[in-house]
């Protein structure tokens, strides 16, 4: 793979807080790497902006390696960038060409406010989780391997539902800003699974009514999530929440 450096045009989203209207800013990323990641990219532009007396560029990052779901950025019109199935900090600038212009923004959703520049409060994930994203155990000894008898296929789907990393691509993706895909992972995970059947209704009715309260947009199933999502979560993860949510409405247990 050839190596090569580059120089861009970045035009950067740069809000002060919620509050502030926020504006773009254009700053010149030079002698860029082919091999580097987009956040190292940043990096190499924040060190400039502060070896010249000025505020650098606030973004979300945690782990760099795909798993955390902190980094969040709106890259030419797309949720992480121009790469399916991938999360900004795996994106590599070998993805663009010398001179290209790069337009950068924070997740536009009501339910994600903008704390500053690129980074938005997706604590209203947290809330949701909180709400019934969970299942009670008793304390004490570990169960023995293998005592919980679970079907193959069933562990399967439940594993790639829970390889959501809670990003927020997916409500940044929708134009309704629905949090759908993400419940919906986050409820099959668990409703596939016998562990999590004892409080099956209760999930899906309380995660729901948190999602609701917190101010997401409803799913038309557009399936601009699924598109966008970098860890590639199924829609019918949605139409299986849809099931555990009408079958909750039909219950006696609330």
């Amino acid at each position: 793979m050839e190596h090569y450096n580059m120089n861009l045009t970045l035009k950067v989203w740069r809000q002060k807080n919620k509050n502030d209207q926020g504006r773009f800013e254009t700053l010149q990323a030079k002698n860029i790497s082919s091999e580097m990641s987009f956040l190292e990219m940043f990096d190499v532009v924040n060190e400039e902006l502060i070896n010249e007396g000025k505020d650098p560029i606030a973004f979300d990052h945690d782990c760099r390696e795909g798993i955390c779901g902190m980094c969040s950025m709106h890259i030419n019109g797309r949720a992480h960038g121009p790469w399916d199935g991938t999360t900004t900090c795996q994106l590599h600038m070998r993805a663009f060409k010398d001179g290209d212009t790069i337009t950068v923004e924070p997740w536009r959703a009501g339910a994600f406010p903008v704390v500053k520049d690129l980074t938005v409060d997706r604590s209203a994930f947290d809330r949701i989780i909180e709400a019934g994203g969970y299942i009670s155990v008793n304390t004490g000894n570990a169960q023995d391997a293998n005592c919980i008898p679970v079907d193959k296929a069933k562990a399967d789907l439940a594993f790639a539902a829970a390889a959501c990393i809670g990003c927020g691509a997916c409500v940044a993706a929708c134009k309704n800003s629905s949090a759908m895909l993400f419940v919906s992972a986050k409820v099959s995970q668990l409703a596939l699974l016998p562990q999590g059947h004892p409080e099956k209704h209760s999930r899906a009715l309380n995660m729901v009514a948190q999602m609701d309260k917190e101010g997401f947009g409803s799913c038309t199933n557009t399936g601009a999530c699924e598109a966008e999502c970098p860890k590639e979560i199924s829609l019918t993860n949605i139409a299986r929440l849809n099931r555990e949510f009408i079958g909750a409405g039909f219950s006696s247990e609330k």
